[in-house]
């Protein structure tokens, strides 16, 4: 399977080297440019043990134990005026519901040229992930072993400011692999449009994200509507107290029309005590009411972020609005860091969770908000150069109403989640 990766890196590397030879052409400074060129492997191995909840309402078989494995190569090329990169991979899965052994995808993750205009003006053509400010509205989802990516224009400017210009669309992809192990067949919009500015004054950092997505509306072609997400983040450093809040507001329609009228509210702060990390924060997002009219909506939906990094481990929570019934959710939570030495680090994270309005009647015995507790521990592990080792666990304590929302089947068991990750990620091409 490794040579249907590989076989078409000749292709790709006769490619960006005649797209570089045109570039330049118009470079008067071509001949004395500094080149590199460098060629990454990844082969990383993830078992997963889980049991007594689910993560769609299609879920079954439980309890349930499986390996993915992702393979990629990340190929690089860069001089002044121009960067070629390319990070072909294979998705392989172990085990689950599809039989003992299959692959999940052959594709790109990203595949992108970026030619440099000037100093402060560049511009990024092809697949590409989008990593913009903590990864909660636009993420390229390192944990999933596809990750995420976007295809289309990405223009750049840097100079006392930050900011950049994205222009996306899809496209119909192939069938011959599942859509969840791709970068970007799950996304579901025709147009993406998307501003993003960050900057720097004296102990404070603002970060600004505007998007606007288009779709199809479905049985219509030819007809289109759209959502909107204004906002961004404010950050302030004072020593080693570190305060944040990050906002967005979003408008517009959805697949049924219904007008959209929503927000997200994360505050948090953190502090380091004798080299441990204390992050104290809570995510915010709006849901519906019981009388709320049927042409509107104030359901935020997270664009494409990640959930886990914030929500939990045990991705509870991930497909909004439906995985907490349109009633919004209000999530506080504690994250502790602590560094045992070089090689060895620990984690703790706590959560718990309310739906934001009641899932029940007022006059239901499961009236109320409150959902659960979670708890995630984890280690990480570099034994050696390029060897990275991850262990986790999870539990939640799940009230009754997650049974409403068809997380768990029975929640006078407790849900588990487990895994081990192996990451072995040598240079095997390195020239300059």
């Amino acid at each position: 399977m490794l040579l249907t990766i590989f076989w078409p890196l000749r292709n790709l590397l006769s490619f960006f080297l005649l797209i570089n030879f045109g570039v330049q052409s118009f470079a008067q400074e071509a001949d004395s440019v500094k080149r590199e060129f460098w060629v990454d492997l990844e082969v990383r191995p993830r078992a997963e043990y889980r049991d007594n909840f689910m993560w769609t309402p299609a879920d079954s078989a439980m309890p349930a134990l499986y390996v993915t494995q992702r393979n990629r190569a990340t190929i690089n090329y860069i001089n002044k005026w121009f960067r070629f990169h390319a990070s072909p991979q294979e998705i392989h899965v172990w085990g689950g519901k599809n039989g003992f052994s299959k692959v999940g995808s052959v594709n790109a993750c990203e595949f992108y040229i970026e030619p440099k205009l000037d100093k402060n003006w560049s511009f990024r053509l092809g697949r590409q992930a989008l990593s913009l400010d903590n990864g909660r509205i636009f993420s390229a989802a390192p944990w999933s072993q596809q990750s995420r990516a976007h295809e289309g224009l990405r223009v750049f400017y840097n100079n006392k400011i930050s900011t950049d210009l994205t222009i996306a669309f899809t496209r119909p992809y192939g069938r011959a692999f599942d859509p969840a192990y791709s970068p970007v067949a799950s996304h579901q919009y025709k147009l993406l449009l998307l501003h993003h500015l960050k900057h720097k004054f004296k102990d404070w950092t603002l970060t600004t994200i505007n998007a606007m997505d288009v779709f199809e509306k479905p049985n219509l072609a030819g007809q289109y509507y759209r959502r909107v997400t204004n906002g961004g983040r404010l950050e302030y450093t004072s020593g080693l107290l570190y305060s944040t809040v990050n906002a967005y507001y979003q408008y517009g329609r959805t697949a049924t029309l219904k007008k959209i009228r929503a927000y997200y509210i994360q505050p948090e702060i953190s502090t380091t005590f004798s080299k441990t990390t204390f992050r104290l924060g809570a995510e915010i997002l709006s849901g519906n009411s019981t009388n709320i009219r049927d042409d509107k909506t104030h359901s935020f939906v997270p664009l494409y972020g990640v959930a886990w990094k914030f929500m939990g481990n045990m991705n509870l929570f991930t497909r909004f609005p439906s995985d907490v019934s349109d009633k919004g959710l209000v999530n506080p939570y504690l994250f502790i860091l602590r560094p045992v030495n070089k090689k060895l680090s620990l984690r703790a994270d706590v959560h718990l969770f309310y739906s934001q309005f009641s899932l029940a009647r007022s006059e239901d015995e499961l009236a109320g908000t409150f959902l659960g507790f979670e708890s995630d521990l984890s280690i990480n592990y570099k034994p050696v150069k390029n060897v990275e080792v991850i262990y986790g666990f999870s539990f939640t304590l799940a009230n009754e109403r997650m049974e409403l929302l068809k997380k768990v089947p029975d929640s006078g068991k407790t849900p588990v989640w487990s895994f081990l990750m192996i990451s072995y990620a040598p240079r095997i091409i390195d020239l300059k």
